[in-house]
């Protein structure tokens, strides 16, 4: 939908803070589709852990995902914002957006490295 409304920005004029979106539809576009699904097929492909428990700790699994789509979510609202009215509590939402996408990836390859092995 995002990327219908910048395209249409090319026929009518948009506002500043729809302007400020086009950085937002990128990261969306990146992160909330491709990226989850490469971790999706990763999590699901990787050589199980073990018996038990064959994709590891499942509970991390969602804070992976929380926090990766409550960061995309923080960030389409606070980026625009920025961009358009730099207050201290949107740069401050950013920068916790930033955390939590980082946060996701980090807590990901944690919980796919101990998946690798080697023959």
């Amino acid at each position: 939908l995002l990327g219908w409304i910048l395209g249409l920005g090319r026929i009518v004029a948009l506002p500043p803070i729809l302007l400020a979106t086009n950085p937002v539809y990128f990261h969306l576009f990146m992160l909330g589709g491709i990226a989850q699904f490469i971790i999706g097929v990763a999590w699901w492909m990787f050589p199980p852990l073990s018996k038990e428990r064959p994709r590891g700790n499942e509970t991390l699994a969602w804070a992976v995902f929380f926090l990766l789509n409550g960061g995309l979510i923080l960030r389409a609202i606070c980026e625009p914002w920025v961009a358009v009215d730099p207050r201290p509590i949107a740069r401050w939402g950013l920068g916790l957006s930033a955390l939590a996408l980082v946060a996701a990836g980090w807590i990901f390859v944690g919980l796919l490295w101990p998946r690798v092995k080697g023959k």
